[in-house]
């Protein structure tokens, strides 16, 4: 389910590049221009370390807007008031003992989900943030 909605999302994005690749290697072997104008406009930008450090900062806050959104969610069925959460934040305690009775999530399904995507948000995060404060060379 997690690799449709990617496809049906962002990895759009990585098949219009393959594709591009792909008539770039094909009509050089063939001695044939199969890639128009603006697929060269787009191939130089996507190389522009500016451009991709913007790209990168835009899809993490959609990231981080969509993991506070789906936490909170989670978080509502299992806790009973915004104070309660509020504790579960200030005392991470529960992170450590790895069981869904002493978290805020209502079963071991969203506990697991819960801290597989916190995993993944974080090692996003980290990737996303790079390309702004270690921009690479042109």
């Amino acid at each position: 389910m997690i690799f449709v909605i990617y496809a049906c999302t962002f990895g759009i994005f990585d098949f219009l590049r393959l594709d591009r690749w792909m008539r770039n290697k094909i009509g050089n072997w063939r001695g044939v221009e199969l890639l128009t104008d603006k697929d060269y406009t787009i191939m130089d930008r996507n190389k522009n370390p500016k451009y991709i450090a913007k790209k990168y900062r835009i899809s993490s806050m959609i990231h981080i807007v969509l993991f506070i959104l789906g936490q909170t969610i989670f978080w509502s069925l299992g806790t009973d008031s915004w104070e309660e959460m509020k504790a579960y934040l200030t005392d991470l305690s529960w992170v450590e003992q790895g069981d869904f009775t002493q978290s805020p999530y209502p079963n071991k399904t969203l506990f697991s989900i819960g801290m597989l995507w916190g995993i993944v948000f974080v090692v996003d995060l980290i990737y996303s943030w790079s390309y702004t404060l270690f921009p690479s060379k042109r």
